[in-house]
């Protein structure tokens, strides 16, 4: 899942600030620029655990567009750190699902000509979230 992240810019003597909007409660900083967005991965990755732990849902990733709307926001660095949400979720089930050949196909087709889709189970699993949101 991509969360957007706002970037408040630091100077010599304060840190640049991080906030995840879509993830009440999730900020942090770094000394720079890219280690303010190392910083901002650790963050999600750490509060994403957390929620897990606690039985809690996943929150959802607005858009860019959505937050770069927000006064609140004017003038900041916006910037997208990508989580892989499904650990987050607990332990892997196998299951048998029937889908037509010709969808299983198209499926298989798509997972070997994007290598962000890992697997034809990883490209189901994402769709699938991607529908119930």
């Amino acid at each position: 899942m991509l969360y957007p992240i706002v970037i408040f810019s630091g100077d010599e003597q304060h840190a640049w600030g991080v906030e995840v909007p879509d993830i009440p409660g999730c900020f942090s900083a770094g000394d720079d620029l890219d280690d303010a967005l190392l910083m901002a991965r650790e963050a999600i990755e750490g509060h994403l655990e957390l929620l897990a732990e606690a039985g809690e849902a996943i929150p959802k990733a607005n858009t860019l567009s959505h937050h770069a709307a927000n006064p609140e926001y004017a003038g900041c660095t916006w910037a997208v750190v990508e989580v892989d949400v499904t650990r987050y979720m607990g332990k892997a089930e196998k299951l048998n699902i029937t889908l037509p050949g010709y969808l299983v196909a198209r499926i298989d087709a798509y997972v070997k000509t994007h290598p962000e889709q890992k697997s034809r189970s990883g490209f189901l699993a994402e769709a699938a979230l991607r529908a119930l949101q």
